[in-house]
């Protein structure tokens, strides 16, 4: 028997996707061997390399699956539970990736980021983080350098790109785009932190973006504001769907 190598598809290069490349990526977690707090969750966290952290992580692959990265792959890790706390004990970084979950789940399903209606908040419930893997999305990249000069920069997400943006649709669609660098503080210096555009002011909402066909449920627009000065209470989320999320589905 013989082995033909002739048809083997070359080596990538080791060379990063360029900073502040947009690019359409999907999400595959890799499984820690630790237990989450949803029984969905068996064995799909990552303990921290620190000896005696009690940090938890979700270690995540992505793949880039269209434009002219198509197949590139970078990875990233999530603090999900442990660590810094802020004054209600809630762990600081576990607020940080919850926020970029929720980010990743508008920009996979088109969903306006200010719409807080029923379907909407339905879409973005969860039964475990086990339901964010194979999730696809729009993103912005960046090159982290590396804190270890024996190890090589990285990419990492910079950003989730939001429905409404410029760039969305054509992300999606898998066009290519030119690269928009960051301009980023030295790595001393302490982060200027700046709201979520899903968190800015209702005052600044974006108009909704036209239903795209693949989704499941059309999502309602909203009712007119009603005359009373008093707003009306925020109505309780919906229960998780049976099934998972409508995008797991699409």
């Amino acid at each position: 028997m013989t082995f033909d190598m002739n048809d083997a598809e070359l080596p990538r290069g080791t060379d990063l996707i360029p900073d502040g490349s947009f690019v359409k990526v999907r999400m595959e977690i890799r499984k820690g061997g630790i237990d989450g707090a949803s029984p969905f969750d068996r064995e799909l966290l990552k303990a921290a390399k620190t000896p005696g952290s009690d940090v938890r992580m979700l270690d995540c692959e992505f793949t880039v699956v269209a434009g002219p990265h198509s197949k590139r792959k970078f990875w990233q890790s999530f603090t999900v539970a442990g660590g810094k706390v802020d004054e209600q004990g809630v762990s600081i970084g576990w607020k940080i990736s919850k926020g970029m979950f929720r980010a990743m789940i508008d920009s996979a399903l088109g969903l306006n980021s200010h719409d807080m209606g029923e379907v909407a908040r339905a879409k973005r419930i969860l039964r475990g983080l086990a339901d964010l893997n194979g999730i696809t999305f729009a993103a912005k990249l960046r090159v982290e350098p590396a804190n270890d000069s024996r190890y090589g920069d990285n990419n990492r997400i910079d950003r989730v790109v939001l429905a409404g943006e410029p760039e969305y649709t054509r992300i999606m669609a898998g066009e290519a785009l030119p690269p928009s660098p960051s301009q980023r503080t030295p790595r001393a210096a302490a982060p200027v932190s700046t709201p979520s555009a899903w968190a800015a002011s209702p005052a600044t909402t974006p108009a909704a973006p036209a239903a795209r066909a693949w989704e499941r449920t059309a999502t309602p627009a909203a009712p007119a504001a009603a005359p009373p000065t008093t707003p009306a209470p925020t109505p309780p989320a919906p229960a998780p769907l049976g099934d998972g999320p409508s995008w797991l589905n699409v």
